[in-house]
């Protein structure tokens, strides 16, 4: 089937991934990978469209690796800024990521959805304690950095949605909030990803759940500034992103059979 197909989209663990791959011998046959397997391997192109000259690697290449929910937006927020020289490459970030439960895959949504659940479900529960987490890699490689960032992933009590913050010092990056927003609405003129003001008071984590965009935003003030994308975990941050691929590879509109 694998290598009778014009695209397949792998959702497996990692090292089943790895072993479907091998086993295609069809040079015509193109491989959308969901798992971790293959995000930081040479030879296969990044998934995210939207980061400069990605979009022709993704439209020439037959290995495409989808990238994972947390490192979608960070990159989205770090990766300009590092280009444009506003982040410097030795940079020590911290980000926090706060997601829906979703993310966690069956068993975690069965815990999530059954009647007597634990009641420390209530609340938000931090995860990778041990900053080790899988998405860390993908957030250094992609982004340029020396260093992995301080990451902190926090799941929460509702379905879907995810709202990734980085914050930041005047002093350490040399520039205000307004050239962060001009660098952002810059960048992202093309694609699915746009950069949005920030006018209400509160921000939801579950904005856009449903949807396939994803927004970048920049508040606070000159002197400490946070960095904000939201998306849905399941949307830009997973299928929604594949789709993306799909239909890059396709040569069809981008946001072909996409909730944008």
């Amino acid at each position: 089937m694998l290598n009778n197909c014009d695209i397949a989209f792998l959702c497996l663990p990692d090292a089943a991934a790895i072993e479907a791959v091998s086993l295609i011998d069809n040079k015509n046959a193109a491989v959308i990978d969901t798992s971790t397997a293959h995000r930081v391997k040479d030879g296969w192109a990044y998934g995210f469209p939207e980061l400069s000259g990605r979009r022709e690697l993704i439209k020439n290449s037959k290995r495409i690796a989808n990238p994972g929910c947390h490192a979608s937006g960070f990159i989205a927020l770090i990766e300009p800024l590092v280009k444009c020289g506003v982040i410097k490459s030795d940079a020590k970030l911290c980000c926090t990521s706060l997601t829906g439960y979703s993310g966690g895959g069956k068993k975690m949504i069965a815990e999530y959805e059954e009647d007597g659940r634990d009641v420390l479900l209530d609340s938000p529960r931090m995860y990778g304690l041990n900053q080790s987490h899988k998405h860390l890699p993908e957030m250094r490689k992609i982004c340029a950095l020396e260093n992995m960032p301080v990451f902190m992933p926090i799941v929460s009590d509702f379905y879907s949605g995810m709202q990734v913050t980085v914050p930041l010092f005047k002093e350490d990056i040399g520039c205000g909030i307004d050239k962060i927003k001009e660098i952002y609405k810059d960048y992202y003129k093309d694609g699915i990803v746009s950069f949005a003001e920030i006018e209400d008071a509160f921000m939801a984590s579950n904005h856009l759940s449903g949807r396939d965009d994803m927004t970048v935003s920049v508040v606070g003030n000159d002197d400490r500034i946070v960095l904000v994308s939201r998306f849905d975990n399941l949307g830009k941050g997973a299928s929604g992103a594949a789709i993306q691929n799909m239909n890059i590879l396709l040569g069809v509109d981008e946001k072909t059979g996409l909730n944008v």
